[in-house]
């Protein structure tokens, strides 16, 4: 891969637009009051000169550990370089997460100062996580943080003159990603800044990308998927950012940005066709798509209200899509395609080429990946965006890499003859029934594709056999409350269950459904900030139930009572 020299780190592409686009506008940031701010790329080098000169006078050692925590925001990527920019090693906290964990990852990253942006209460962890601040960490408000006893941004760059940035070498450690801890406490992945401008280079080989881009940054950028994806690709090819003001505003900011490009997870794929087919019900759907000069309009309307209408790539990862929604979307014109990465590897593994897409399939290895199948099944990988280890673990390091270099995924798959790789579970997912017989819960999730299902999990440790847990769309369980007929919904979740168990081994065989009617939120720690199922979480959580449910015998539908998670 021939990384640019001008751009051989994202502090280096920053300047390198300064001055090549300096009026062109980098970021969109939209604010509760109904503000829109503009923020050109000359006006994001000199805003991150000035606050680099500012972490400057603090005469922190050089290098420090400096952590951000809030959701997505247009400062939050200018806290990001202006860090890289004074010397120092980010370290990005998910707003999601709770008080417990979040002191963890600043005790055990040695945070010297904590940028705080925006966070206020609703969906994201804040109530919880200000309690658990340390006293003596100093603090750096961000416009929209929940402070204002703390020095400001906007005050900061006001007063203080710029600095000349300190260039990195590429090979400096750039960042520390703490894994979203889906198991266990989360570990620190270090990353170079030369890892992450590679991951750029490389998919540019995929989805080609220029000047002229557009997306919408509202997956966490805790997360490595956004930050390559996003904030990276976004520096390396000078393409306009834009941002979210809250979830309720979600769709009114997509429409202003427009995206050209547009990464998302399985959940709001499915929120989007779930909200087209309340409004232009499926049988109505397959009218109107039926008629020749008709079919087209309506497609292109339905893409437009949903701001999707200038997408020309747009990826989906994280978790397994299901087919008849990839189809969907695909006979509306949008190519969903499915993509694969780690935080060990920066998000960079495999992806489905544009035309090539194999629905359950994430796809052929990225230019420069090597791939291959180790012991027990597990996907063995080896990226240009590979971790330079974690941070303060070297005996998990070791145990997470091979001795020629290659990461050990913990996902089990197969590769097929034309080199496509298909996901088949997680090696410590497996788990064993009272029978002594293994069961592989991820491909029988898979399988479950009831429209009305927004998350699945199946469990059933030393049960006969296992069962199957799905917590309803939003929307389905408002209809659920509000008098849906409930004998209609069991009867279609029962027929859903037997095309499952059709296609299963006896030992796998799901003996029943359980509709939950607790909310699996990253909140309450069940979903991770990724919104994967934290699968211990749910088992320890309904574990006390699981006895009760086996020993009534019936293979039909129970609808549990809602009781307060954690």
């Amino acid at each position: 891969m021939a990384v640019d020299p001008r751009k051989q780190t994202s502090l280096h592409c920053l300047y390198y637009w300064a001055e090549e686009t300096p009026d062109n506008v980098y970021l969109t940031q939209p604010y509760p009051d109904g503000r829109v701010e503009d923020i050109t790329w000359r006006e994001a080098a000199d805003q991150v000169s000035r606050m680099a000169a500012y972490l400057d006078s603090l005469k922190l050692p050089e290098p420090s550990n400096i952590s951000i925590l809030g959701k997505n925001s247009a400062h939050w990527i200018l806290a990001d370089l202006a860090i890289w920019a004074a010397g120092h090693v980010s370290v990005p906290l998910y707003p999601t997460l709770n008080g417990d964990t979040a002191a963890y990852v600043l005790e055990h990253s040695e945070a010297k100062l904590l940028f705080l942006g925006k966070l206020d209460g609703t969906a994201d962890g804040w109530n919880d996580i200000k309690n658990h601040i340390p006293a003596d960490l100093p603090l750096i408000s961000l416009p929209l943080s929940p402070r204002d006893d703390t020095p400001k941004w906007s005050e900061i760059v006001a007063e203080q003159s710029p600095a000349q940035p300190k260039l990195p070498d590429p090979d400096n450690l750039a960042t520390i990603v703490y894994t979203s801890g889906s198991t266990g406490r989360p570990k620190g992945v270090m990353h170079s800044f030369r890892t992450m401008i590679s991951v750029a280079d490389g998919l540019q080989q995929l989805f080609p990308v220029s000047s002229d881009e557009r997306m919408l940054s509202y997956l966490p950028l805790a997360h490595v998927a956004e930050r390559a994806a996003v904030e990276t690709q976004s520096l390396y090819y000078g393409f306009h950012l834009y941002f979210a003001n809250s979830l309720d505003t979600f769709q009114e900011d997509l429409q202003r940005a427009r995206p050209t490009l547009f990464f998302s997870v399985p959940r709001l794929w499915m929120k989007f066709y779930l909200g087209v087919n309340a409004k232009l019900p499926p049988k109505k759907q397959k009218l109107l798509f039926s008629l020749p000069i008709i079919s087209g309009l309506v497609k292109k309307k339905v893409l437009k209200q949903l701001g999707l209408d200038y997408c020309r790539a747009a990826l989906t990862g994280a978790a397994p899509l299901s087919a008849d929604i990839v189809n969907w979307y695909r006979n509306l014109g949008l190519e969903l395609l499915e993509v694969y990465g780690m935080s060990e590897n920066f998000g960079y593994s495999h992806a489905n080429r544009p035309g090539q897409a194999r629905a359950g399939s994430v796809g052929m290895a990225n230019p420069g990946v090597e791939h291959r199948i180790g012991e027990g099944g597990e996907v063995q990988v080896k990226s240009p965006g590979q971790m330079l280890g974690y941070y303060k673990n070297e005996e998990k390091t070791k145990e997470d890499l091979t001795e020629d270099g290659f990461l050990k995924t913990g996902d089990m798959g197969e590769i097929d003859r034309d080199g496509t790789l298909r996901i088949t579970g997680r090696v410590k997912d497996l788990f064993k029934t009272s029978k002594g017989k293994y069961v592989v819960p991820v491909p029988i999730e898979n399988r479950f594709n009831h429209p009305k299902a927004e998350v699945v999990c199946v469990a059933g440790a030393n049960q006969p056999q296992p069962c199957l847990m799905v917590l309803l769309s939003e929307e389905a369980r408002d209809e659920l409350e509000t008098g849906m007929d409930r004998g209609e919904l069991e009867q279609e979740l029962a027929a859903e269950l037997e095309a499952v168990n059709a296609e299963c081994e006896s030992h796998e065989k799901v003996a029943f459904v359980v509709v939950v009617r607790e909310p699996w939120t990253m909140e309450n720690g069940m979903l991770t900030p990724t919104m994967k199922i934290k699968r211990n979480v749910i088992e320890d959580f309904y574990n006390q139930k699981m006895d009760d449910w086996f020993s009534q015998k019936l293979s039909l539908i129970h609808i549990s009572e809602p009781t307060r998670p954690y």
